[in-house]
């Protein structure tokens, strides 16, 4: 076998391991297919760009001097680096950012028993001008039924995204455990992000796609412990809002995407989300509703770093 031709089937065998390390990691059969449907159009293009890799006169060198020691190993070469160096963020350079779609939910049914939102408002304003300045297009809709929420992602769902980085979603209502609320009634969240999956929405197979959702999750509460080094966090507590600044998830995230979001990758950003978050106690005249904490919960598909563009 020639020096090239075992060069050549080094770096499938690398590519190979790669893809289906990360397929391995997968810890659900969505997220299987997810990164299945992200990663082999990759692993294909790498495989087919082979010929360049090869005519690289430091990888033909590097390839020789590994064949002649014992114990042969994967070449290392700087041109390798580079293609899994460049595969490892996600792409940023569409001509748009993407569209993000902001569903304000302030007014309810009565027949849910759910509250008025007081303060939703100044949270929308906060998210208009968070997303815009991060080059998205934000389209904001007010009070919208189940079947209005579902229409509208559906109809972003068979947008063509070609020319988009990426897609983002906020969603600010009432909510439960792995529900958020119409106007008129409770919405399953799962339903609401399938609707993006790479199967079902082609042009945004491979990109990001962010969902941000202002609701509780629960009905429990969360006194806190005073601590310094952190505490164990639990995932279903109330969402605490304020009738005049908004919530304080979504003042945090805005806080910390203007301050950090040309600086730092999503999960840095959003792990300053939480620390902020942390930082803040209710007031309330009612003892059970006072002194309470709040974390936010992140929840990942993403297979690669995530940075806005600068």
């Amino acid at each position: 076998m020639s020096d090239d031709e075992e060069l050549k089937e080094d770096l499938i065998v690398l590519w190979t391991n790669q893809a289906l390390e990360m397929l391995f990691k997968s810890k659900t059969l969505e997220e299987f297919w997810y990164t299945a449907l992200d990663i082999f159009p990759k692993l294909e293009t790498a495989m087919a760009d082979e010929n360049h890799i090869l005519k690289s006169p430091e990888t033909v060198t590097d390839a020789r001097r590994t064949s002649s020691s014992e114990g042969k190993s994967l070449p290392v070469s700087k041109s390798v680096d580079s293609v899994i160096q460049a595969d490892e963020s996600y792409r940023m350079d569409h001509p748009e950012m993407g569209l993000c779609i902001l569903v304000n939910n302030k007014n309810f049914h009565p027949a849910t028993g759910m509250s008025y939102r007081s303060g939703t408002d100044a949270d929308a304003a906060r998210v208009v001008d968070t997303f815009r300045s991060l080059g998205y297009t934000v389209k904001p809709y007010n009070d919208l039924t189940c079947k209005q929420i579902i229409d509208v992602l559906q109809n972003v769902a068979k947008d063509d995204h070609n020319k988009r980085n990426s897609f983002a979603c906020v969603l600010l209502s009432h909510g439960e455990d792995g529900l958020i609320y119409g106007t008129d009634g409770p919405l399953e969240l799962k339903m609401l992000t399938s609707l993006f999956r790479g199967d079902r929405c082609r042009t945004l197979a491979g990109k990001p796609k962010l969902f941000f959702i202002q609701a509780c999750r629960g009905t429990d509460l969360d006194s806190g412990i005073e601590t310094d080094s952190g505490s164990d966090e639990s995932m279903c507590y109330y969402s605490w809002r304020n009738s005049s600044d908004g919530s304080w998830f979504i003042q945090s995230l805005c806080l910390m995407m203007k301050q950090y979001g040309k600086k730092l990758e999503i999960m840095q950003i959003l792990t300053r989300v939480n620390r902020k978050v942390a930082e803040f106690s209710s007031y309330s005249n009612h003892p059970d509703f006072h002194g309470k904490k709040q974390i936010p919960c992140i929840m990942s598909m993403l297979t690669k770093d995530f940075y806005f563009p600068h």
